[in-house]
């Protein structure tokens, strides 16, 4: 908006000065001055056309148009020499051209300073121009459309990768358009107005050497003419080429017979549409070809083109406009103010005001041939391609429909774009010599040293993806004999590779000198730590521990104990000497461990302890067979570095793999000093250094983790997150036209089936299941309501049983103690009678008694 602001106010400027000289000029008339190559085809064209068109003009009212014209030779220098020349001495009120923008910025930057404007017919001019010269205003029409046609072109023809070669001129809506299509550029040649013959062959050459076969030209005629001789030299112009050209060359192909030649047959160009048919044109072209065949008997053509056409409509704007106080000048200024427009392009042009003008953004496709160029269609603007101008059929992004508007009659247009490999010159292919990893790769020698055969996982996903290619890529492996991989994939950068094959991990740093497939594995970073260690044969007791043995003995014993004591006098098999009776406790206490059916009972009170303790040995085994179960199928990590956190932490070693980019990674990422990192280049060498104790953990790529684990997996396991970084890809060269189509087959490689049945076939599956470190062995804790219930149970059944004898036992002793008292009793009066009945007889019987008795 600010742009369009600009360039109203810039406008209403012109208008305001044109009207002060001419006040300051009254009746002198209108002076205008332009400034042209006359030594070019378009100079000739635009110099006849502005002089028919001054002729015009001054036969349509009482105001004399002068025109001024001056040659620059296509000279900066001289431009600006000749705007010098017109306005300090011919008076210009405004100057028209020059042709190249850096003449209408060395004229624009000279006439500065006395305001008189420069309405351009450069093919384009900078945006940042108008912004420092406000009275420079470009008058062809803008380029942008065109840039969008001929993206459309190379879309068309499903090139994915192209190379620009352009005059030192603004080309960014070129690069935008391809880029708004997917297209991209591969490298922009910049070449100069005045390239030698040699510098041109020393670019071509460059070019030649790329895979890249399509080119982009947008040159003036006279360089991209010489471009195209050159090219056709170095045997660039034949099949597998494709050459695509801008409007400066299309449209001067009517014109000029002598560029129309075996250097330029099969090239693709976008020519600008203008009316041939209208009634204006018909008139302007008669008188063209008479005046341009005198003034240029030498020319092979007199036929207008759309350089004559902008030549004589710019020459009617200016005079109009300048003319202001003229009722046509200002209708056409109040049609230009009425319209959003970037630049005065196609706005103040006379052809528009006599609704004449062709649409600006329609052009035609040629194709050049032999005796000249066929029309291939017309692409305009949210129509896309057709057979004639007037079509509206919408396939702008159909690519199907323009491949058919193009490729029938475009002789060279199904060309692949790139440098095919043969059988004599096939692709060289870069192979890991020295991979530690032979499931991906593998290269062996005969025992002469003279035949190479290369195998493994990575190499056949290769074979596999190139075969599924629409076309067919010969291509040969080589061994690189050096460990780096940093280096392999450098080679393609050094033109030693023309790829890279192998177990090649994606990284930023690398595609610095080649360019990535899609990964043919997994993404990612694993930690891999040992599992535990010793030997396996007492995991029996692991399911419980230290202590819950210990407690389980305990009460197990106690248990028994009280059901022995409480059935003791009931089962004289309880009875015995004291080691039997030691033995018979033990066999009762762990006989409910692993049999339900108890010996037959005598007292409730050891049948309440039996079935409690019973159902607590239930829960107890059939806890411990499922714990030994699951201990028994899953690994535990042995130690507590589980994590980066904790290894770095402890100050912990860790391995990773020789010649990754991980030493990187591990340092700058995850933060490991560089003393605490080892790299090693083999599976075995990882197993080693655990064992050692060299090594508490170890950063494998995801694909060489699973190999790893495969091979031991009862020894090691993977912990923590998984990091995201790149897997194995193949490398090629950045900007390779081969990516897109390998990139394919490799989907159809993974859709197949056939990358699975490869990874199965040199990748054994991973068949350990992997958990986190932590401690499954059940404790106490876990069985504290239990043995609380049981213990408590038989010691209530052991106080009852006691409380009960003791009962007995008094009960007892009073008895036996009244039996013994009655028992003394009874004894003493019997000797108390006895006593008693024998003094009696003795008194009776005594001589000193009788009288007495």
């Amino acid at each position: 908006m600010n742009r369009f602001n600009h360039l109203i106010f810039s406008l209403f400027a012109i208008t305001f000065l044109f009207m002060l000289k001419k006040t300051a000029a009254d009746g002198e008339g209108i002076i205008i001055g332009a400034i042209i190559d006359m030594s070019s085809r378009i100079g000739k064209e635009q110099r006849a056309a502005m002089e028919i068109a001054m002729e015009d003009f001054n036969g349509t009212g009482n105001q004399t148009l002068v025109l001024h014209i001056k040659d620059s030779q296509r000279d900066p220098v001289r431009a600006a020499l000749a705007a010098m020349d017109l306005i300090n001495n011919q008076q210009v009120q405004a100057i028209l051209g020059p042709q190249t923008w850096e003449e209408a910025l060395s004229v624009a930057e000279t006439s500065s300073q006395t305001q008189v404007p420069i309405l351009s017919l450069a093919d384009t001019t900078p945006r940042w121009a108008s912004e420092r010269w406000p009275y420079l205003l470009q008058a062809s029409p803008n380029k942008q459309e065109q840039m969008k046609a001929i993206a459309a072109v190379v879309q068309s023809g499903n090139w994915h990768q192209v190379t620009v070669i352009y005059e030192d001129t603004d080309s960014s809506y070129l690069y935008n358009s391809l880029r708004d299509v997917g297209v991209g550029v591969i490298q922009g040649v910049v070449l100069s107005t005045f390239s030698s013959t040699t510098a041109l062959s020393e670019h071509l050459g460059k070019l030649k050497r790329e895979q890249n076969r399509v080119f982009v030209v947008h040159l003036s005629l006279p360089l991209a003419v010489r471009l195209f001789e050159k090219a056709n030299e170095m045997k660039m112009m034949g099949k597998d080429y494709v050459w695509i050209a801008t409007n400066p060359f299309t449209s001067l192909v009517h014109s000029n017979a002598s560029i129309i030649s075996s250097s330029t047959q099969g090239i693709i160009g976008v020519k600008s549409c203008f009316p041939e048919g209208g009634n204006l044109f018909r008139k302007l072209r008669q008188r063209f070809k008479r005046r341009f065949s005198i003034e240029n008997p030498k020319d092979d053509s007199n036929e207008p083109g759309i350089y004559a056409a902008e030549a004589y409509d710019a020459v009617w704007t200016l005079a109009v406009a300048v003319n202001g106080s003229n009722r046509v000048g200002q209708e056409l200024l109040e049609k230009i103010l009425q319209v959003d427009f970037h630049g005065l392009s196609g706005k103040v042009q006379f052809i528009k005001f006599i609704n004449e003008r062709a649409p600006a953004d329609k052009f035609h496709i040629i194709n050049i041939t032999e005796k000249g160029y066929k029309e291939l269609g017309f692409w305009s603007k949210g129509s896309g391609f057709s057979k004639t101008i007037h079509e509206n059929s919408i396939c702008s992004s159909c690519m199907t429909d323009s491949e058919q508007a193009l490729r029938p009659e475009a002789p060279r247009h199904n060309s692949r774009g790139w440098r095919i490999a043969t059988s004599a010159n096939p692709l060289r292919i870069g192979v890991p010599g020295k991979s530690g990893y032979r499931e991906f790769v593998n290269v062996t020698y005969d025992h002469m040293g003279n035949s190479v055969a290369f195998s493994g996982f990575a190499i056949e996903v290769f074979k596999e993806t190139i075969k599924r290619l629409p076309f067919d890529l010969p291509y040969e492996f080589i061994a690189f004999n050096n460990t780096s991989y940093d280096e392999l994939v450098k080679q393609i950068y050094l033109k030693k590779y023309d790829a890279v094959a192998g177990d090649v991990v994606l990284s930023a740093s690398r595609h610095q000198h080649a360019e990535f497939t899609n990964p043919y594995t997994e993404t990612g970073l694993m930690l891999i730590v040992p599992a535990v260690s010793g030997s396996r044969e007492w995991s029996f007791i692991t399911p419980f521990t230290k202590s819950m043995w210990v407690l389980i003995a305990v009460i197990t014993v106690y248990n028994g104990f009280i059901i022995w004591l409480i059935e003791r006098n009931h089962c004289p098999t309880l009875q015995g000497s004291l080691l039997h009776q030691i033995g018979i406790v033990l066999w009762i206490a762990f006989n409910t461990l692993f049999s339900l059916h108890g010996g037959k009972m005598h007292s409730n009170l050891s049948r309440m302890s039996m079935v409690v303790w019973l159902f607590v040995a239930l829960v107890i085994t059939q806890t411990y067979t499922a714990n030994l179960a699951s201990l028994l199928t899953v690994q535990k990590l042995d130690g507590a570095a589980t994590n980066v956190d904790a290894l770095l932490n402890s100050n912990a070693v860790v391995g990773y793999c020789t010649g990754s980019y991980l030493q990187r990674y591990l340092v700058d990422v995850l933060r490991f000093k560089t003393q605490n990192i080892k790299n090693y280049s083999t599976l075995e060498a990882y197993a080693q250094a655990f064992k050692k104790k060299e090594i508490a953990a170890v950063f494998l790529e995801i694909p060489l983790a699973k190999l790893f684990l495969a091979k031991y997996c009862h020894r090691f396991v993977s912990v923590g997150p998984t990091y995201k970084v790149g897997g194995f890809g193949f490398a090629f060269p950045r900007g390779s036209p081969l990516l897109p189509s390998i990139d394919e087959a490799l989907l159809n490689v993974y859709e197949s089936g056939t990358l699975l049945e490869l990874e199965n076939k040199f990748i054994a599956p991973e068949k350990c299941q992997v958990v986190e470190d932590e401690n499954q062995s059940l404790s106490h804790n876990s069985f504290g309501a239990l043995f609380i219930i049981t213990t408590g149970t038989s010691t209530i059944s052991l106080a009852i049983y006691i409380f009960s004898r003791g009962i007995s036992m008094l009960g007892y002793k009073i008895t036996w103690r009244l039996l013994l008292a009655a028992m003394r009793y009874w004894v003493c009066q019997k000797q108390i009678t006895s006593n008693a009945d024998k003094s009696f007889n003795f008194a009776r019987h005594a001589p000193g008694m009788q009288s007495l008795v």
